[in-house]
């Protein structure tokens, strides 16, 4: 069982950068598969990055390629989405997740077991 919980989401204008934290309860934290994802009003929830057990393999959503990093301290239980550049299509809600089947197996929701309560981030002048 993990329990997660999401921070640092906010207000923040165009073109500026935002750093996501999710603090994650247990033991078996560096087991685990650990996602990002958002939810914009009357869309539906989508992939935005993940990383593996140990930190050293990433992915992302093309949408967010090259602005988004995401990273992960196994020593904290905790993982990051560090957000640059963001523009006003980065509004959502995003979550955290966590997974432990493959890495390797999609970017699908219905493949992380554990999620976060969700942390609101508005991109707006």
């Amino acid at each position: 069982q993990v329990q997660l919980v999401e921070s640092g989401g906010g207000l923040v204008q165009p073109g500026g950068s935002l750093r996501l934290s999710c603090a994650a309860s247990g033991r078996t934290f560096s087991s685990y598969v650990m996602g990002w994802f958002r939810q914009a009003p009357g869309k539906e929830r989508e992939f935005v990055a993940a990383i593996g057990p140990s930190g050293s393999i990433t992915g992302y959503a093309d949408s967010v390629k090259g602005r988004f990093t995401i990273s992960r301290d196994n020593a904290k239980n905790t993982v990051y989405l560090q957000m640059n550049s963001l523009k006003p299509e980065d509004t959502a809600i995003y979550y955290c997740a966590a997974s432990l089947r493959s890495f390797y197996g999609g970017t699908s929701p219905d493949r992380y077991e554990y999620w976060g309560q969700g942390t609101q981030v508005t991109v707006s002048s």
